[in-house]
């Protein structure tokens, strides 16, 4: 619930911000329900990518323990994972330029939005290790980061409209890094929550039938 929060209030607010030259006029008027639809549609897609984020979360639970099982030493599946955050930063900047840059384009902004994704990646990833007291769960966060994110991402993409490029970036971004920083707390707190129940619940059994 939290994940789908946090990807459509991050889709709303990027989503007018980006558009703020377009929507201004809008907001000027006295327009309302035309004014409040657009927000909602902003949500509406925010939470709809959110989804795909949090599919995204399990799949790349299931394949870290497959990599696992493959390499069986973690210190290789991190070396395998750091090779493919590097392939798919290649690709992002590399394949996307050759399909959409036109004669004389700079590369600057297709190289931009693969390094502006690898530094959050980055930050995402130190968090992450610092939160868990564990450097050797850098690469696999950086594996998250960065390539699952790309994937998420991979239907607009191939759009390469660039607003939706935008907007659907820091969505994934937002939606990934809290998947990966507050997720495992809220789970743990969760469990600690209905076991607490639980021993009360026992509690209370135990108190009728001494009666």
């Amino acid at each position: 619930m939290m994940t789908l929060l946090v990807g459509g209030v991050t889709t709303g607010i990027v989503g007018i911000t980006v558009r703020w030259s377009e929507l201004s006029t809008q907001f000027a008027g006295e327009d309302s329900i035309e004014i409040l639809s657009v927000i909602v549609w902003m949500i509406g897609v925010g939470m709809t990518f959110s989804v795909l984020s949090q599919m995204g979360y399990f799949a790349y639970l299931t394949i870290h323990q497959f990599g696992l099982s493959i390499f069986r030493s973690l210190k290789l599946w991190n070396w395998v994972q750091m090779v493919l955050v590097a392939f798919v930063l290649f690709d992002l900047v590399y394949f996307r330029f050759e399909a959409f840059a036109d004669e004389g384009d700079s590369l600057v902004p297709y190289f931009s939005l693969a390094a502006f994704l690898l530094v959050v990646g980055v930050i995402v990833s130190l968090l992450k290790a610092k939160q868990a007291k564990n450097k050797m769960i850098f690469p696999s966060t950086l594996f998250f980061m960065v390539v699952v994110t790309t994937l998420e991402w991979l239907p607009v993409l191939r759009s390469n409209e660039n607003y939706w490029l935008i907007t659907i970036m820091f969505t994934l971004i937002a939606t990934n890094a809290y998947q990966m920083l507050a997720l495992p707390k809220y789970n743990e707190r969760s469990k600690k929550d209905r076991e607490a129940r639980l021993a009360r619940k026992a509690a209370r059994e135990q108190e009728a039938k001494a009666k």
